[in-house]
């Protein structure tokens, strides 16, 4: 039996808008991906959390609000803190591409600014999920 990808989809801090979170856990569900959405104004451990109660193999962020060198970064060491290596973790909204490299060696895997197709989320997710 094949396993199915499951992704946390999760607005972290008190950023209000989910649009772009809803529309993209969509188009994971119709890639055949199971997803698992967290609703807003979470906190860095309530997602840790929910990605290790849900076993999931990505834990996909969205924030709008800026907060994101602050917000992403936390949920990556709190993986490294709990020794989660098989979980990566990838996000988007309004980044500036000045911080793109520096959340990547913090432990995003992958970064998408508006626009970004989400066909190009699927393939990312497919291509890096260990299996």
């Amino acid at each position: 039996m094949e396993h199915r990808i499951r992704v946390l989809v999760a607005k972290p801090g008190l950023d209000g808008h989910d649009r772009g979170a809803k529309i993209v856990a969509r188009a994971l569900r119709d890639a055949g991906m199971e997803v698992i959405y967290t609703g807003l104004h979470q906190t860095a451990e309530m997602i840790v959390e929910s990605a290790i109660q849900e076993d999931v193999d990505v834990i996909g962020l969205s924030l709008l609000s800026g907060a994101h060198m602050t917000l992403f970064i936390d949920v990556a060491d709190l993986l490294k803190k709990k020794k989660i290596s098989d979980v990566i973790v990838i996000g988007g909204g309004i980044i500036p591409k000045k911080d793109v490299p520096k959340l990547k060696r913090a432990g995003i895997s992958g970064v998408f600014g508006p626009g970004t197709p989400c066909e190009d989320i699927v393939d990312f997710i497919q291509k890096n999920v260990k299996r």
